[in-house]
């Protein structure tokens, strides 16, 4: 018993400094590791996604679905392809961990990819058009916006929500 309180503990005093730390007056100071513990906020209709379950959106500030500036995170898992889909806002993204492929375009286009490791930026253009997708390895994206967000695709049929 006493091991397992020695484990459990420490698990639920990290869990409440990581939700302590986001709720804290807007002040926010998150480690790797505390990211990492975080868990979505929405499911494959998260404002601001594109709609994939192989995508968890994790709201860091703001709320992407009201109008407002807003932060949030996409865990991307390994071998995932976002087809050609676009946000009503004017978002700016820094790849965090992983291997981004980024392209704009109104289809899904491998030759238009640019491989973006972790460090690089790259802006999302209010209506229009672009598709991603990762290697071997996850992938997780910071996107900050001014919402509402949305996402629409070029071709409905790829919208993973209507399916």
């Amino acid at each position: 018993m006493l091991r397992k309180l020695i484990f459990v503990v420490p698990v639920l005093l990290f869990a409440g400094a990581v939700n302590a730390q986001i709720s804290n007056n807007g002040q926010l100071r998150l480690s790797p590791q505390e990211i990492k513990a975080l868990k979505s906020s929405g499911g494959t209709n998260a404002p601001g996604s594109s709609n994939y379950s192989a995508v968890k959106e994790i709201v860091l500030m703001g709320n992407p679905a009201k109008r407002g500036l807003y932060t949030i995170l996409l865990e991307v898992a390994p071998n995932t392809r976002i087809a050609a889909h676009l946000h009503p806002d004017q978002r700016m993204a820094t790849v965090l961990s992983g291997t981004w492929h980024f392209g704009y375009g109104n289809k899904f286009d491998e030759t238009r990819l640019k491989t973006l490791p972790a460090g690089s930026v790259y802006s999302e253009v209010a209506g229009q058009n672009h598709f991603a997708m990762t290697g071997n390895e996850p992938v997780i994206v910071q996107v900050t916006g001014y919402g509402p967000s949305g996402v629409v695709y070029a071709d409905p049929k790829n919208d993973p929500s209507h399916k």
